[in-house]
Formats: C-alpha cells, structure tokens, sequence
C-alpha cells in the first residue's frame, strides 16, 4: 500500500462558518505540500486538525496507514503521540532559554550525550553553530525561523507543519529566506505541510498544492498545475488570476472554441465539458500590449480598445484596458514608457488562444 497522509474533516465554529476539507496525497514524493488559500479559508484549521491541536466534529484523518482520528470509532491520537513537529507563526521559542536549549527541549527523554549530538547535528545544517549560547531575543528574525526549524526536526518527526512561516519576518527578510527553507524543507527528509495565503512562497516552497476556499478543497495538484490551470474561477482569483469574466460559449470547431465575454469575442483552446456558459480565465502576464492595428491570426486574440487606468508596482505597470470587458495586463515599466500607457491611450491587447483558460460555471 502506498504511503500517503488523507484526511476528511468536519469543523464547525459557534455563529461562524464550517470546514468540511477532504484531501489525500503520496508522502513518497513531492516532499512539500502548502495548503493555500485567503484568510478564513480553513487552511490552519486543518493544520491543527492534522497536529492533534484540535478535535474536529466529524471525519478521520490517517497519516501512513495510522489512524489519528475517527469520529465514529471514537478514535483520537494525541499530539504527542503523532510524531509531528511545528512551526508557529510567531515560532514561540523560550525567551529565558539559550538557542541551544530551545532545540534541545523536545529532547528531555534522551540521555544527555544524544540530546547534545542532536542539538549540534541541526546547528551545523541550519547554520546556528555560532549562536547555540545566545537567547532569542538576541537574534534576528531569520535566525529565530532557523532556532523553531531545528528545534521542530529534533525529534525525528514523521511530519512536519508548518502554518505561515515567513508572515513574522519583514519583507526583505521574508525574500531572501524563501529559497533557503526550501532547501532546509527538502534536505529534512521528512514530508511537509505548510500553511500560506502568499503566492510567492507558495510558488518557492511547495511541489503540491491544496488550494481551500470558504472551508473546502477545491484543487489539488503540483504547483506549476494549478497556478496554470485552475479548475473554476474562485481557485483561478485565488491563486492570482486577474482576469477571470463571465463568458457564453458561442462556438466550437478544430479543438478551439469561442466564447463572448461582455462585448468581447475570445478564441481559446476547447477544454471539452463546456456546454454554455463558463469562465474565460486570463493572468496579466499573458496579456501583451502592442499598438492599435496588426495582423490577427486564429491561434490569439487580439483586442483593440482604450487604457483607461495605470498603477505603476515598482518595475512592474499593471494596466486595464476596456476592450469590450475590462482586460488587466502587466508589462514592464520601460514598454509602458515606450508605448505611452495612459488612460486614453488606444491599444490592442494580444491573448494567445492556449492562455485563455476555460472553466465551467458552477451550479
């Protein structure tokens, strides 16, 4: 039987709102899943759920062929009990204790020569060699991350969760520790859980994706899957889908299909299961900016219509254009200088056919 951790939880919250998530996955590969999704969607709930934190009404959860909890059985292993190692947001180490002792402190059951060959194993991995004497408070927030990491994989953990670990850090912080707990996370040996609503750190941590919405799993799959391809349009606005418009299939022939959104016409590659009506689904980085005329081809859209707004993000002009439905495009800063975006501007705005993506409406 393969490996996998599955679990399909009931939590419901006084005068609040109801996680129902169900999910399950290989722990052979793919070491780091992130569950992903907007504040309140139930993706700490299910964390805790998962650690043994809290109790759900109904439902089970087995990790590897154990049972950490059935409702109808009654059955219910303790966090202690579960072999899972944490990562708080805030990561919670002992102020009064030296780094040292904060790795150790999971450790008290083993003799005190094993407890300080493990202590000195992890500071020679994560870099904290030099700082076992010192308290946290004489750290900085990236050395803390690297202190509850250590002291989180010091028992050996089965798994390992971790909820928001980059949101206490600042931003410029916050970027150069991505790719270095990537490579923490995978050189750990041990499967991952990680709790995010960055698209950044879910793109830099994670090879799997469980995408919650308003309580429930809506998609599953690697990273560079469901960012490219989601199944609806709730999971395309969450994983930064800026243009996502109600559309009305008008027709099909040769593997594409044409679809009117507002009073816009869009060729896009035939999903199959559309029927009527849909969503067309668009990133701004798809959408190229070139001036008003050209040449159109059935393999792309092109859209003459007006700039009407700019907001200029660093490097980066994010640009709405009205070509028969508002249509948001991200170019760089020196193509928005050299083609003059601004509002009033007239362009044409170019999809290719295999960027349009297309999902049914739900019921």
């Amino acid at each position: 039987m393969e490996r996998a951790l599955t679990f399909d939880v009931v939590r419901r919250f006084p005068r609040g709102p109801v996680v129902s998530a169900r999910a399950s996955w290989p722990l052979g590969s793919a070491p780091v899943t992130v569950l992903f999704g907007p504040s309140g969607a139930g993706k700490t709930t299910v964390l805790r759920a998962l650690a043994g934190l809290v109790r759900p009404d109904a439902g089970e959860i087995v990790f590897d062929g154990e049972t950490w909890f059935d409702a109808d059985r009654g059955t219910f292993v303790p966090p202690q009990a579960r072999g899972v190692g944490l990562l708080f947001q805030e990561y919670a180490l002992f102020p009064h204790l030296s780094v040292a002792a904060n790795v150790g402190f999971g450790l008290h059951r083993l003799p005190r020569a094993q407890r300080e060959a493990r202590v000195v194993e992890l500071a020679e991995r994560l870099g904290l060699s030099d700082l076992l004497r010192r308290r946290p408070g004489d750290l900085s927030g990236g050395q803390r991350q690297r202190v509850a990491l250590a002291r989180a994989l010091a028992p050996r953990p089965r798994l390992l969760l971790l909820d928001e670990p980059l949101s206490a850090l600042d931003a410029p912080t916050r970027e150069a520790l991505r790719g270095e707990l990537r490579q923490f996370l995978e050189r750990s040996g041990v499967p991952a859980v990680v709790v995010t609503h960055d698209r950044t750190e879910a793109l830099a941590l994670g090879d799997r994706l469980v995408v919650l919405v308003d309580g429930t799993v809506r998609q599953i799959g690697s990273v560079p899957e469901v960012f490219s391809a989601p199944v609806d349009a709730e999971v395309a606005r969450v994983v930064g889908t800026e243009n996502v418009f109600p559309s009305r299939l008008v027709r099909r022939a040769d593997g594409l299909l044409v679809v009117r959104a507002g009073a816009a016409e869009l060729v896009a590659i035939d999903p199959g299961g559309v029927e009527d009506e849909a969503y067309a689904c668009v990133r701004a980085e798809d959408v190229v900016l070139e001036p008003p005329g050209g040449h159109e081809s059935s393999a792309q859209n092109r859209l003459a219509g007006t700039v009407v707004a700019r907001r200029d993000e660093g490097p980066l002009v994010r640009i709405t254009v009205d070509c028969g439905v508002k249509l948001v495009a991200l170019v760089t800063r020196a193509s928005a200088e050299r083609m003059g975006l601004a509002a009033g501007r007239p362009i044409a705005a170019v999809v290719k056919a295999p960027s349009v993506r297309i999902v049914p409406r739900r019921a």
